[in-house]
C-alpha cells in the first residue's frame, strides 16, 4: 500500500505545521489551552506510527481527525482570513499521499465551512474593509483551492489506475509463468516414460555384453533423467510447492552417494576429490534424504563443471541444537569463481551464469537455485563465497532430527599407536589441493582422537618410527610408486594403505592395501579397525545384493516397452514376472492367479492405477489372498509418494527405475510369508 510507505513523511509535515501553528497561537495570543493539546496530539501521532498500533486504517482516521481539528482551530480566527486557503492547499497535497479521496473531499468541505465562518466574522465585525481587492483575492484563493482539490483527486485516481494496471500486469506475468512451469512439469512427466525405457533397455543390453557403445547410451539416459528431474525440481522451487518426504537414513550414505557419483563420472580433467566427514555426525538422522542427495549432487556437479584444474573439497559436519542438529555441508573448489552479480543471478534462478554458445560447461544451469529452494524449504540456509579466478565455496546448513546419536564412524578401542600421512607437498599443481588433504586428515584425527603425523619422505617415515609407535601409513599412488620396494617391506610390519585410481595394483607379494580414490574417512577407519583383513572398503559393497527367488510379481502398465523393461530388470532378481496392459486386465489376472506383489502404473486409460489398486484390495479381502501393491509411475512430483501411500499403496517407485530404490521397497513391503524367499548373492 503506497499510503503506508508515506506515513512517516506525512506525519513529519503535519508535525512541522503544528509547530508553526503553536508558535502563531502564542504570538497572536489565541486560546492558551490549545498549544498543550497540539503538543500532545503531535506526540501521539509519532507514538502510533512507531508502535504500529492500532491498525493502519484506524491510524489514518486519527491523522485525519487531528488535521481537521488543527485546521479548524487555525481557520476560525479572524486573522487567518487569507491564510486558510494556503493551509488547506498544503494539507490536501500532503494527505493525498494516503490515496484516500474521501479525505480530500472532507478537507474541501471543511474549507467551505471555515470560509462561511470567516465571512460572518468579516460582515459582523470591524476586522477589514470588504472591498473589490478583498473579493478578488478571496475568489483567487478559492480557485486555487478548487484547482488543488481537483488535482489531488485526479492524482489519486491516476495512481489507483496505475496500481490496477500493475496488478493486472503482475497477474498476467504470474499466469504466464505458471503456464510455463506447468508445461515444463508436464513435459518432464511425459519424458520419464521413454527415458525409463532407454535406461532399462540399455541396462538389459549391457548384461548381454553387446558392446561398449551401449554404455554411452546408458550414460546419456542417466544424464537426461537427471535433467528432467532438475526441471521438475526447478518448477516446484519457483512455485514454492516443495513437499518434504522425511524418513530415517544413515548419515554416512550421503557421503557414499557423492563418492560413488564421482567415481562413475568422467574425470578427464584429473581433478582431486577430497571428502572430509566428521566422525561425530550422528549415525542415523531423519529428514528428506532424497533432497539432501540432490543438494550434494548439484553442488558436486557445479564444482566439477567450473573447475579446470585442482580439485574439490567436501566437508560434512554437524552442530548440536535443541531440535537435533544442524547438518552442515561445505563444498569448496579451485575453479573459475563468480562475481557478486553472477551469485545473485543463480540465487534468483537466472539459469546459467555463462550463457555463451561456446561455453564448455554442460547442463541446464538450475543446480544452485534448486539447492537454495530445497535448503530454505527444509528450514536451512545457503551461503556462497566466491571470487573471479579464485574458486567458489558453498555452505549449506539444514536442520535434521537425530534418531541415533552415536557417531557415524567409530574407531575400535583395540586400536593403539599413531598414524602417518605420507604425501609429497609439491606433487599438486594447485597448492590449495594440498591444503584440502591436510584439512581432511586433521579433522579425521581430531574426530577419532588419534595422533596424526605428516611425513614427506621415506627418511622422515623412518625417523618418526624410531621415536614412536606407528601403526599405519597412508599415502597416494605417486608416493608408493617412488619407493615401492620400501613400502612393500614396510607393509609386512605395519599397515600400509595406498589411495589410488582405478586399475592400480601394488607389486606382487606386497601387503599394501589399496583404497580406491577419492580418499575419505570410511575406508580409513575400516582399515584401522580391521587391519590387513579389511575387505569391502567401498561402503556400497557392504550391502549384499538381495534376490527374491520365487516371488510372484505382476507388472501393470499400458506402455508395452515399460513391461519389457520391468520384466528384464526384475527377472535378474529371480522373480517370476507376469504382466498386464491395463487395470482391468490386472484385476482379472488377480482373480485367476496368485501374486506376492503388484507393480501398478498410475496414468492408464479407462481405469487408472489408484482405482485398480482399490478394486484389487477389495478382491484380496474377499478371496483372502494378501498382496503388496507398489506404485510404479512417472508421476514423481514432490508429495507424490505421500499421495500414493495415503491412497493405500504399500510402496512407491518412480520412473525411470532406480535400482537401489527398487531393492529398498522390495525388502520393506514383501509380505511375511515371503521371508523365506528373500536371499542374497
Amino acid at each position: 500500500m503506497k499510503g503506508n510507505k508515506n506515513e512517516k513523511f506525512i506525519i513529519l509535515l503535519v508535525s512541522l505545521a503544528c509547530i508553526g501553528l503553536t508558535v502563531e497561537s502564542i504570538v497572536m495570543s489565541w486560546e492558551f489551552w490549545v498549544p498543550p493539546l497540539i503538543l500532545i496530539g503531535t506526540v501521539s501521532l509519532w507514538v502510533m506510527n512507531l508502535s504500529g498500533k492500532p491498525s493502519y486504517e484506524l491510524r489514518i482516521v486519527y491523522y485525519l481527525i487531528y488535521a481537521m481539528l488543527a485546521l479548524f482551530f487555525h481557520g476560525v480566527h479572524d486573522t487567518s482570513f487569507f491564510d486558510v486557503a494556503l493551509v488547506v492547499t498544503l494539507v490536501m497535497i500532503a494527505y493525498s499521499f494516503f490515496d484516500r479521496i474521501i479525505m480530500i473531499h472532507l478537507f474541501f468541505i471543511e474549507y467551505i465551512i471555515i470560509m462561511v465562518i470567516q465571512f460572518r466574522l468579516v460582515l459582523t465585525g470591524d476586522v477589514m474593509e470588504f472591498d473589490t481587492l478583498t473579493i478578488s483575492r478571496v475568489i483567487l484563493h478559492f480557485m486555487i483551492v478548487l484547482l488543488v482539490y481537483n488535482v489531488s483527486i485526479r492524482s489519486i485516481r491516476n495512481r489507483e489506475e496505475e496500481e490496477i494496471v500493475e496488478k493486472e500486469k503482475d497477474e498476467m506475468l504470474e499466469s504466464v509463468d505458471a503456464d510455463m512451469e506447468d508445461f515444463l512439469s508436464n513435459i518432464s512427466h511425459e519424458l520419464r516414460t521413454p527415458v525409463n525405457v532407454v535406461n532399462g533397455m540399455s541396462e538389459i543390453l549391457m548384461k548381454k555384453n553387446i558392446g561398449p557403445e551401449i554404455l554411452s547410451v546408458k550414460d546419456a539416459g542417466v544424464m537426461l533423467a537427471y535433467q528432467i528431474e532438475d526441471i521438475q525440481d526447478y518448477t516446484e522451487c519457483k512455485r514454492n510447492k516443495i513437499i518434504l518426504e522425511e524418513e530415517e537414513y544413515m548419515s554416512i550414505s550421503l557421503i557414499n552417494d557423492v563418492v560413488m557419483g564421482f567415481r562413475l563420472g568422467s574425470n578427464d580433467k584429473k581433478l582431486e576429490l577430497v571428502v572430509d566427514i566428521d566422525p561425530a555426525v550422528p549415525a542415523v538422522l531423519k529428514g528428506d534424504v532424497k533432497k539432501l542427495h540432490k543438494i550434494f549432487r548439484h553442488l558436486l556437479i557445479n564444482a566439477i563443471k567450473f573447475t579446470k584444474q585442482g580439485g574439490v573439497y567436501i566437508r560434512l559436519y554437524s552442530e548440536k541444537t535443541d531440535y537435533g542438529i544442524n547438518l552442515c555441508i561445505e563444498m569448496m573448489d579451485t575453479g573459475i569463481g563468480m562475481d557478486l552479480r553472477s551469485i545473485q543471478s543463480v540465487v534468483d534462478g537466472m539459469y546459467q551464469v555463462n550463457k555463451k554458445r561456446n561455453r564448455s560447461s554442460g547442463g541446464v544451469g538450475l543446480g544452485l537455485f534448486i539447492v537454495y529452494g530445497f535448503a530454505h524449504r527444509m528450514g536451512g540456509f545457503v551461503k556462497i563465497e566466491s571470487e573471479k579466478g579464485n574458486g567458489t565455496t558453498v555452505r549449506v546448513t539444514i536442520p535434521q532430527k537425530v534418531v541415533n546419536p552415536d557417531p557415524s564412524l567409530v574407531l575400535s578401542t583395540k586400536f593403539s599407536g599413531n598414524i602417518l600421512f605420507h604425501v609429497k607437498s609439491d606433487k599438486y599443481k594447485v597448492p590449495r589441493v594440498r591444503d584440502f588433504y591436510r584439512a581432511m586428515a586433521t579433522h579425521l584425527a581430531v574426530g577419532i582422537k588419534v595422533p596424526l603425523f605428516s611425513a614427506e619422505s621415506v627418511k622422515e617415515i623412518s625417523s618418526i618410527r624410531e621415536k614412536m609407535d606407528v601403526t599405519a601409513v597412508f599415502m597416494g599412488e605417486e608416493e608408493y610408486a617412488a619407493n615401492s620396494d620400501y613400502m612393500d617391506a614396510l607393509s609386512r610390519e605395519i599397515i600400509v594403505a595406498v589411495s589410488a585410481n582405478s586399475g592400480f595394483k601394488p607389486n606382487e607379494g606386497s601387503n599394501v592395501i589399496v583404497m580406491p580414490k577419492p580418499l575419505y574417512a570410511y575406508p580409513v577407519i575400516k582399515i584401522l579397525n580391521e587391519g590387513r583383513d579389511a575387505k569391502n572398503l567401498e561402503l556400497s559393497e557392504n550391502a549384499v545384493k538381495p534376490v527374491f527367488d520365487g516371488v510372484r510379481a505382476l507388472v501393470v502398465d499400458d506402455e508395452p516397452m515399460n513391461l519389457i523393461v520391468a520384466r528384464g530388470m526384475f527377472s535378474d532378481y529371480k522373480m517370476m514376472i507376469d504382466t498386464a496392459a491395463s487395470g482391468r486386465e490386472a484385476i482379472d489376472k488377480f482373480y485367476s492367479a496368485d501374486y506376492d506383489i503388484i507393480f501398478m502404473d498410475h496414468m492408464m486409460p479407462e481405469m487408472d492405477g489408484v482405482e485398480a489398486m482399490k478394486r484389487i484390495r477389495k478382491a484380496s479381502e474377499e478371496l483372502k489372498k494378501p498382496v503388496s501393491i507398489v506404485a510404479l509411475t512417472a508421476n514423481a512430483v514432490s508429495g507424490a509418494k505421500e499421495m500414493f501411500m495415503k491412497e493405500g499403496f504399500d510402496g512407491f517407485i518412480a520412473k525411470p527405475i532406480y535400482i537401489p530404490d527398487f531393492e529398498r521397497v522390495m525388502l520393506r513391503v514383501l509380505p511375511q510369508n515371503n521371508e523365506g524367499k528373500r536371499g542374497a548373492r
